[in-house]
């Protein structure tokens, strides 16, 4: 079946495209919601890091722009121009309900725009999911995290088995960020045909109580080099 990947740039939706492949889906195309400030919703990450992505991964990225009053709207007509392009489906990277990615709301949204909705990770336990996307190779850094449980000090730091214990340490932390904690930027592993180096950033917090990683410089180099 031809799919498209619901894509925030972050880790459970980059695992949730890979395990879909793996599945035997063929994802033609990543879609990402974009804010009105211009960053990708949730993550806020940059649209040329997410474009470094798309080509890195060699899928085309389709990125669109819309305000949380207009969101549900904006998403359908996203939808239902990659099914004119021939999708079937629609990958998603939910594990458990969030705003705006309530399975119901997903679910009816798929329903109305008659796409079938694809949830590899859907209700899976967050540490092995945590652990199994590790294992498999991928690497990402954290880039946003919400500074009421999460000092800026996490931002920029590597996913891997001690992320995991210190996050453990901590005990109401959800393992993947589940509850909003953390937010991540995917820069390389096995569903990358290049990888994305981060040259230079700097740590940053805003008024609305997150901090993020702001990536001044980057570049995306081939495998090995």
């Amino acid at each position: 079946m031809r799919v498209a990947a619901s894509w925030s740039g972050g880790k459970d939706s980059c695992f949730a495209c890979f395990k879909a492949i793996q599945e035997g889906f063929e994802v033609a195309n990543l879609l990402t919601m974009m804010s009105k400030e211009g960053n990708s919703n949730f993550h806020m990450v940059r649209p040329d890091l997410l474009d470094a992505q798309a080509d890195a991964i060699g899928i085309p990225l389709t990125k669109r722009k819309t305000a949380w009053e207009t969101y549900e709207q904006e998403f359908k007509s996203a939808l239902q121009q990659l099914k004119t392009a021939g999708v079937q489906g629609l990958v998603t990277g939910d594990i458990y309900e969030v705003p705006m990615h309530e399975e119901g709301w997903l679910n009816r949204i798929c329903r109305e725009v008659g796409l079938k909705p694809i949830k590899p990770l859907w209700n899976r336990d967050t540490k092995q999911v945590f652990r199994e996307f590790i294992n498999a190779g991928f690497e990402a850094i954290v880039v946003r995290v919400n500074t009421k449980v999460l000092g800026v000090d996490w931002l920029g730091r590597r996913l891997n088995e001690e992320f995991l214990h210190d996050i453990a340490k901590i005990g109401t932390v959800d393992p993947c960020g589940e509850g909003g904690e953390y937010h991540t930027l995917v820069t390389d592993g096995p569903l990358f045909k290049k990888r994305i180096e981060i040259l230079e950033s700097r740590k940053a917090t805003t008024l609305d109580g997150y901090g993020h990683l702001e990536i001044n410089r980057f570049d995306v180099k081939e495998k090995g080099r």
